[in-house]
């Protein structure tokens, strides 16, 4: 399947210049951005091969009052709106839609408060995730949400994407550290859902039902996340591989023996070699795998825990273990984990997808992306989350490959049946978005895309929230 266009404009040119007219009179503290060289910039999120529109208008809001405004002004004006957060994402659920209203929530970027008392941070949703972590810590707390882009993505973008990363092995994804929201609908009204509770069973869970909808039910202008004590630091365990089966058949073995390591992460070959070829830490580059192991545990747990971890890959055929020395060398080693794509960047162009599968299905997913891309004749390197079962196929091409566009949606779709025959996902943590919205329907069925679309219609009766996006 080749990924969708972009939707047809909904919004005429007079609506929009209705809105906008009504919005310099009622809503003067807002930053609007019309002219075309401005409006580019909110044109694309990080999504490769993505066709998407110019918006016709992008707002800068500063307040909920004033994201409550606009929306009142798109419902008056049927005009199309796209949230957008800071352009991180990997689904093109951010990218424009030819001739609508891009509200853009980068000014709302204030911590509102950090409640040691209750284990929790209020924050708004431009506030960059990195921030927010090096606020709490600072208080000696910790938010453990934290995607490969911590240092540019922003908190709302991951609330809107149910964002993972490199600790959801441990701490889950980000729904799991949301307590409560505060959601603007698309008429413009205010609704609170949750708030600082530990335990609250009050009607539906409509927390979770705004986690991960990409701004196609409501606006998020502020959330009430969780906390937790900072934990101990991490000991960091690296482990290498003659084949990409043996790092998942310790992944496995792990998974069996009930280890929780606070990170287990996976590079095959391709991606080790264009790390070590950019940053120079003395990997072993003859390697076909390796996994990056940590463990956060207290006290002498973390040593136990990598113990056993050792244990695995041993038996599993690891050929190289090693420990980081100290912290500074684990942080090195990490940060070296979360720049791997833009090492396989530096090398041609790179469409990086997002599959997963059951945890126990790791070695089969890794064997079926080496055959598929071999039978392409495409160079793919993979990493990622392997201890929750999440891998990231990167299809590498060189820059101007006239085939590379089909060929990455040849194999990607092959990759995609492949992992739901496994009965996993066709995304993990990046989202349906624009670029895999027609296979919602193929893996969740049409019964479950026909209640999702009831709700949409309940929330959004006009369709004017980020139509044409997840559904």
């Amino acid at each position: 399947m080749a990924t969708p266009a972009p939707p047809a404009p909904i919004t005429d040119p007079a609506s929009l210049a209705a809105l906008l007219a009504a919005a310099r009179a009622e809503l003067p503290d807002v930053r609007l951005l019309t002219e075309a060289i401005d409006r580019e910039s909110y044109r694309l999120d990080e999504t490769a091969y993505l066709a998407a529109g110019l918006p016709g208008a992008v707002a800068l809001p500063s307040t909920t009052g004033e994201v409550a405004g606009l929306m009142r002004l798109a419902s008056r004006f049927g005009v199309a709106v796209v949230p957008r957060g800071a352009g991180t994402g990997l689904s093109g659920g951010a990218a424009g839609i030819e001739g609508a209203l891009t509200i853009a929530l980068t000014r709302m970027d204030r911590i509102v408060e950090i409640d040691r008392g209750n284990l929790c941070v209020v924050t708004q949703p431009g506030v960059i995730n990195a921030q927010l972590k090096a606020a709490v810590a600072a208080e000696g707390l910790f938010y453990p949400p934290d995607p490969a882009s911590y240092e540019t993505c922003s908190i709302g973008g991951n609330l809107g994407t149910n964002a993972g990363g490199l600790c959801c092995v441990k701490y889950g994804q980000t729904r799991d550290s949301v307590l409560g929201l505060e959601v603007v609908l698309a008429d413009g009204s205010v609704i609170r859902t949750g708030g600082k509770n530990v335990k609250d069973v009050a009607g539906y869970s409509l927390t979770h039902l705004f986690v991960g909808s990409q701004g196609t039910l409501g606006i998020i202008t502020e959330a009430t996340l969780r906390l937790r004590p900072a934990p101990a630091p991490r000991q960091t365990l690296l482990a290498f591989f003659d084949s990409l089966e043996a790092a998942g058949d310790a992944v496995a073995a792990m998974t069996q023996a009930g280890l929780q390591p606070v990170t287990l992460e996976l590079m095959d070959g391709e991606t080790i070699r264009a790390v070590e070829d950019w940053h120079h830490l003395g990997l072993d580059t003859t390697a076909a795998a390796m996994l990056m192991v940590e463990s956060d545990a207290p006290g002498v747990g973390a040593a136990a825990e990598l113990d056993r971890a050792e244990a695995a890959c041993a038996t599993a055929g690891g050929r190289e273990i090693v420990r980081a020395a100290d912290a500074k060398e684990a942080d090195w080693l990490r940060h070296a984990r979360r720049e791997a794509l833009h090492a396989l960047e530096r090398q041609g162009t790179v469409r990086m997808e997002d599959v997963g599968v059951p945890r126990a299905r790791v070695p089969q997913l890794l064997r079926a992306i080496e055959r598929i891309a071999a039978a392409h004749g495409v160079r793919c390197a993979t990493f990622g989350h392997a201890g929750d079962g999440n891998l990231h196929p990167n299809l590498i091409f060189d820059r101007d490959d006239p085939a590379a566009a089909e060929l990455t949606h040849t194999v990607r779709d092959e990759i995609f049946r492949a992992a739901l025959a496994m009965g996993g996902t066709v995304t993990a943590e990046h989202g349906i978005g624009a670029a895999r919205r027609e296979w919602l329907p193929i893996q969740r069925g049409e019964g479950a895309v026909a209640v999702m679309r009831a709700i949409k219609a309940a929330l959004d009766p006009q369709g004017i929230l980020n139509p044409g996006r997840v559904l």
